[in-house]
């Protein structure tokens, strides 16, 4: 019944920013490749300021994932695949304990995600059209990787594609059994019918300070590459 069901505050709202603005950071960065990219005037160039983004973005999210808040940690969602593995049987018996932070297959869903766009974005760092668009770091490493990374940015877009509906299907199965993860990253708080397993302390207050060391941090990257002297 809905009054027996627990609430947990997991996602904090560094975690939450994070991840709605990477979301429509992504979702620029498809519109302007997959489409004419109206109304932009150089879809390109938004294109590539979308990446810049998503690699500030990604820089915040390592920082935060190394020392941010309990649930925030790699450390607290990634498994060994013996663990793994027991979490994909009891779930295809639909006997799979719940996780305050991502389970087992969440979690290596999250770095899947995180790997991907990591390159995707850093790839166009070394990319050019030859017309209206240059990356920071194009002939760096030569003509020849750089049209060897342009093919592996246009088949990591499609890897990506694949992950992301990987991910929504994951939501979609959550949400059949009882915990909805959209408005949980809304509002920071998880509702479960069963104690998760993983619960960790509350967050603490000292973690702010580190959150806008690791803003500041990404901010700066991002501005490097966005005002970048051609």
């Amino acid at each position: 019944m809905q009054n027996d069901r627990k609430q947990l505050a997991v996602w904090d709202v560094f975690i939450r920013l994070f991840h709605w603005c990477l979301l429509a950071a992504v979702i620029i960065s498809f519109y302007t490749t997959k489409t004419n990219g109206a109304p932009f005037l150089f879809p390109i160039e938004v294109h590539a300021q979308a990446g810049y983004i998503i690699i500030g973005l990604l820089v915040f999210r390592v920082l935060w994932g190394v020392s941010g808040s309990a649930y925030a940690r790699f450390s607290t969602f990634i498994y060994g695949p013996k663990d793994t593995a027991i979490y994909a049987k009891a779930l295809l018996k639909r006997r799979a304990p719940h996780y305050a932070s991502h389970n087992p297959l969440g979690g290596w869903m999250v770095v899947l995600l995180l790997l991907s766009l990591s390159f995707q974005a850093a790839s166009g760092l070394f990319l050019s059209d030859d017309i209206f668009f240059q990356g920071p770091l194009y002939g760096l490493l030569g003509r020849d990787v750089s049209s060897g990374l342009a093919s592996l940015h246009a088949l990591n877009s499609d890897v990506l594609l694949i992950l992301i509906g990987m991910h929504l299907v994951g939501i979609i199965v959550h949400a059949l059994q009882g915990e909805h993860l959209v408005p949980a990253m809304v509002t920071g708080i998880k509702r479960f019918t069963s104690e998760p397993i993983d619960i960790k302390p509350a967050h603490r207050t000292k973690h702010r300070l580190f959150a806008l060391g690791a803003f500041l941090v990404a901010v700066g990257v991002c501005g490097w590459l966005w005002f970048y002297p051609y």
